[in-house]
């Protein structure tokens, strides 16, 4: 991108909603509730012919330096110095506060390039705030109604006369990416040819979601591999709200990490802000490769972080569990102990899984985290060829047969793998409705041990190899 563009205001006046209408999708939380906006949040915007980085940011407030509002005040100010133009967003409708002045000189302080934008200004009796907006003294107000969408020629001329054309449509050849990407499934073609097994791509961008409990350190965490404070952190539990992706290297190797909401029981969550929250943890998890579950290693293996690894497995993700806060543990190998145990006993469905102890504080074991995600995320990508899994196959049904079900043995009969991430196979069967699910547990536990594909949800599917035209057949 050519530039960078920090929209600020007071809280309330409709920032997110201006800042998704710059991206072109709803990537930010909005609602009436002021001060939804907690973390600054960037995307990539397209304003009729400009292209820019832009940054969302909390509103702003004066308040103690210890305070919420004082950490959110300063990850604002931080974003200003970021970004080469500021959008300064007042409400047209409700008009001007004392707060509006107080930044509106705050912004005149660093000489920066300000815009001002009199937001929801297709309001009845918006024209009084429209010219109190000149008050200010940051230049002619640019009316727009972010919600509709009105006015955005009036505020590209606006950014151009602010920024300078040079600097406007400098020439940038670098492909734009979109905050969230799916990842695609590369499917493998069924063949009885002992084909090659590809080799892992080490230099491959990877996607991570730190999912977990509220108040269990993944804000913080993130921040020390960050080496920055890029995320709101503090005592209070439910300080992050929006899905927050981050990009850094890990030894030489492009990572983009998710922050997220802390997930409460279902039945506890009962406000619309927090359901939309949740809402879009579960989003950054299905668009992410691996998913890092943090517990908090003083209560773990709540009943909620039970639920929370299980739907990772059901979407199909690779998981590395971080027993964050270990800084905090006294015996740590009685503790470390009874934390083996219980991963073993409490989840089975992806035995064999990565846990790390870490401490987000301190940096402790961060380095083993990432070691541990990215042999996870090998496996994850692992494919097997056919000509081993029929070999494999054979000697498992030779081992332990599928059970004779009404006195008729079902026989297994092809296998082959048709996908990876997660690893997916396929398996001709003679009755594959009347396969216990016992079975089909015995031969995941076997690919797991047999394969190495520890750790990672396996699909096993049948298909049956009835002849669909055979009654038509025996009509004639």
């Amino acid at each position: 991108m050519t530039f960078t563009v920090a929209i600020v205001g007071r809280p309330n006046v409709g920032k997110s909603t201006l800042f998704n209408r710059l991206v072109g999708k709803k990537l930010a939380l909005v609602d009436d509730l002021p001060g939804v906006t907690r973390d600054r949040r960037p995307g990539e915007a397209k304003l009729i012919d400009l292209r820019f980085r832009i940054i969302d940011t909390a509103g702003l407030e004066e308040a103690g330096e210890e305070t919420l509002q004082g950490r959110m005040r300063a990850q604002t100010e931080a974003a200003i110095d970021e970004a080469d133009l500021t959008l300064f967003v007042v409400d047209a409708k409700l008009g001007l506060t004392p707060l509006d002045n107080t930044l509106a000189e705050m912004l005149r302080r660093r000489g920066k390039p300000v815009v001002l934008v009199a937001n929801k200004s297709e309001a009845r009796g918006s024209d009084a705030g429209f010219y109190d907006a000149y008050t200010l003294g940051l230049g002619e107000p640019c009316p727009i109604s972010a919600e509709h969408g009105q006015g955005m020629i009036d505020l590209r001329d606006a950014i151009v006369a602010a920024i300078g054309e040079e600097r406007a449509f400098e020439d940038d050849d670098d492909v734009a990416e979109t905050d969230v990407d799916l990842p695609i499934d590369q499917d493998l073609v069924e063949g009885e040819e002992d084909e090659v097994e590809p080799l892992y791509d080490e230099t491959k961008p990877l996607r991570i979601a730190v999912i977990g409990r509220p108040n269990a350190g993944k804000s913080t965490m993130i921040n020390r591999f960050l080496g920055e404070d890029r995320l709101l952190t503090g005592p209070e539990a439910g300080i992050t709200r929006d899905s927050i992706s981050v990009e850094w290297e890990w030894r030489g190797r492009t990572i983009k990490m998710f922050d997220t909401a802390g997930m409460r029981r279902k039945a506890r969550v009962t406000e619309k802000l927090e359901k939309l929250s949740v809402a879009d943890a579960l989003r950054a998890v299905r668009f992410a490769e691996i998913v890092i579950v943090v517990f908090d290693a003083t209560i773990p293996f709540e009943k909620q972080d039970l639920h929370i690894v299980d739907f990772a497995v059901r979407e199909g993700r690779a998981v590395v569990l971080a027993f964050n806060k270990w800084d905090l543990i006294e015996d740590r190998q009685a503790v470390l102990a009874d934390l083996r145990e219980k991963t073993e006993r409490l989840l089975p469905q992806i035995r064999g899984v990565r846990a790390v102890t870490v401490a987000g504080q301190t940096g402790e074991g961060l380095d083993r985290l990432m070691q541990s995600v990215i042999e996870t995320d090998k496996i994850w990508n692992k494919r097997v060829s056919t000509a081993k899994l029929n070999r494999w196959l054979e000697f498992q049904t030779q081992g332990h047969p599928p059970p004779a079900v009404s006195g008729r043995r079902i026989k297994l009969k092809y296998m082959t793998q048709i996908k990876a991430r997660p690893p997916g196979f396929i398996i001709n069967c003679s009755r594959p409705e009347a396969l216990p699910e016992s079975y089909t547990r015995y031969l995941i536990n076997g690919l797991r041990q047999d394969f190495g594909l520890l750790g990672v949800p396996i699909r096993i599917s049948y298909r049956s190899n009835v002849n669909p035209y055979d009654d038509k057949r025996k009509k004639r």
